[in-house]
Order: C-alpha cells, then sequence, then structure tokens
C-alpha cells in the first residue's frame, strides 16, 4: 500500500477567509475590510486530547464530526465579524450567545429533517402510490432512500452555489485545499506554487458527507424492520455511521492506491461544485492561516509539527 505525503492540517472556508488546524494550533484568517489580512488564534481544546475514550476508532470519528460542527459556527460567526459582512452589535451579548445556540440547534435540526427524515418520507410516498402500502421496496429502500438523499444534497449545493457570497465561500475552500496541497508537496507557500495545485482533496468535509451517505445505505440495507422502530434505529445509529466515515476519509487522504481512488472519486466529483478556483487575494489568506496555525510563539514556521501527530485534526 502507498502512503502518500500527508500533513495533518486542514481547515474549512469562513465568511472571507480560512479556518485551518493543525496540532500546535487552530487559527482563523480573514480578509478584513481594509484589504488586510487579520489572523487570530482559536482556543480549541478536542475532548480527544484529554480523554482517551473519545480517540478509539470509531468513535473518534463521531467525536470529531460534533467539534467540527461546533468549531465550525464559531469561526463562521467570528469571520463574519471580521470582515465587515456583519456589523458589530451593541446589544445584550448573553442573549446573542443564547440566539446562536438557538440557531445552531436549530440547524442540525433542519438537517434531520431534510437530509433523514424527507428521503423516508418521500420512500414511502411512492410506495403508497404503488401499492398502498408504505414498504413496496422491502429490503431495497435503504438504497432508494440513499439515492434521493444524495439527490437532495447534489440539488441543495447546485442552488446556494448560484449565490454570490456562497461562490466567494466556495473560492476560500478551494484556496484552503491548493495550499494544503502544496505544503504536503513541500513546496515554498508562495501564490505561484499554490496556485497550480489541485483544488479537489480526499480528506476534504464534502466528501465526508457524501461517504457517510453512502456508508449509510450499506448499514441501513441490514435493517429488516420498517415502521417507527427504523427511523428510530437509523437515528441511532448516524454516530456509528459518521465514525466509519470518519476512519474511511483518514485513510483515502493517508494512502494513494487504486482502492483509495475509487473511494475518493465521488467525493472529489462533489468538490467540483463545492470548491472553485481562487483569486490571488485568497490565496494569500488560505497561506497566512497555514502559515500561522504551524508557527510558534517565536514566530518560527514548525513544518515538523504536520507529521508529528497521530491526531487527525481534518
Amino acid at each position: 500500500m502507498s502512503r502518500s505525503k500527508y500533513a495533518n492540517v486542514g481547515g474549512q472556508a469562513v465568511m472571507e477567509g480560512i479556518m485551518m488546524r493543525s496540532p500546535k494550533k487552530t487559527v482563523l484568517a480573514v480578509r478584513a475590510p481594509d484589504k488586510s489580512i487579520v489572523t487570530e488564534e482559536v482556543k480549541f481544546t478536542s475532548v480527544r486530547k484529554k480523554y482517551r475514550f473519545f480517540a478509539i476508532p470509531i468513535i473518534r470519528g463521531a467525536v470529531a464530526f460534533v467539534e467540527s460542527l461546533i468549531l465550525g459556527f464559531r469561526t463562521l460567526s467570528r469571520s463574519a465579524e471580521l470582515s465587515g459582512l456583519e456589523e458589530e452589535t451593541k446589544g445584550n451579548k448573553a442573549l446573542e450567545s443564547f440566539m446562536l445556540v438557538v440557531s445552531f440547534l436549530l440547524g442540525i435540526l433542519i438537517a434531520v429533517g431534510v437530509f433523514v427524515m424527507l428521503p423516508i418520507g418521500v420512500r414511502m410516498g411512492i410506495s403508497w402510490l404503488i401499492d398502498r402500502s408504505t414498504n413496496w421496496f422491502g429490503y431495497w429502500r435503504a438504497l432508494v432512500e440513499g439515492v434521493i438523499r444524495i439527490g437532495i444534497f447534489v440539488l441543495y449545493i447546485f442552488i446556494v452555489s448560484r449565490m454570490k457570497e456562497i461562490k466567494r465561500l466556495f473560492q476560500y475552500h478551494g484556496a484552503e485545499h491548493k495550499a494544503i496541497f502544496c505544503f504536503e508537496a513541500g513546496k515554498d507557500l508562495t501564490v505561484e506554487n499554490v496556485k497550480i495545485q489541485s483544488r479537489l482533496h480526499p480528506r476534504c468535509g464534502t466528501s465526508f458527507i457524501l461517504i457517510t451517505m453512502l456508508v449509510g445505505i450499506l448499514v441501513y440495507s441490514f435493517i429488516a424492520f420498517d415502521g417507527v422502530f427504523y427511523v428510530v434505529l437509523k437515528l441511532a445509529l448516524l454516530p456509528v455511521i459518521g465514525g466509519l466515515s470518519f476512519e474511511i476519509i483518514q485513510l483515502a487522504g493517508k494512502y494513494d492506491n487504486f482502492c483509495t481512488r475509487i473511494v475518493s472519486a465521488p467525493g472529489k466529483w462533489m468538490q467540483m461544485l463545492t470548491t472553485r478556483d481562487p483569486d490571488d487575494d485568497q490565496i494569500e489568506v488560505a497561506i497566512a492561516a497555514l502559515k500561522s496555525s504551524l508557527t510558534d510563539d517565536g514566530d518560527n514556521l514548525d513544518v515538523d509539527a504536520a507529521y508529528s501527530s497521530e491526531e487527525d485534526v481534518k
């Protein structure tokens, strides 16, 4: 099995910037209204570092997914402030924090409704139209729901990608991938070197979501019953499916062979929608984020830190 050049760094595109994580620290870099690049460290310690139980394979994947949601939400909100897209509020800070939490939880509920409950409802509706039962598809119901779920996801991404703000977000997403590829190739982090790299990365969050949907089809196929308990069990198995998908995507990122290329292919196809080629200014932000995430207190770039940790941060 051929091991690829794997740097233990990862990130996320935010409003007019990029959040980048490394074993050393997490950094947010944003293009400010005055065109300068503002970088600040994001204080975040994974529970996987505090408690060994949460670092066990499969379990660590479920934990990493939840942590990425929380960290992503925090940095996305902060980036909106730094970029000038959201004016600094002067109201009740406690109320604002409460509303942020409510928005986060509401977003999760909507996601579960759209990507879990809606496909089940559509499948049952089609079944009812065919023979007035809710289980006409039998053991094929997981495949039918999976296809519907993937279709909804692709349609959603296609629609939101038409929005101007989302287009720029996807450009920063591409800049993040290109910068990481350049670093993994051992090249100097310059705009020219980063620009020629691929924007399609096997450890992308987009790939993770798609792999989760495909793994879900396989796992749910073993559920022999339907009805309320079927729905409850599907929801209960989500952390397991997320954990399995995390391990798969980590292997796909670490090794380069025929099997991992097949596994990575659907996610890379999807990234054709979720990434865009960045401009030079956006690449500069990605470089600043990556360098800052690996810079120690003495302003020295610690390249070895990206290869010395066993914890996966992507």
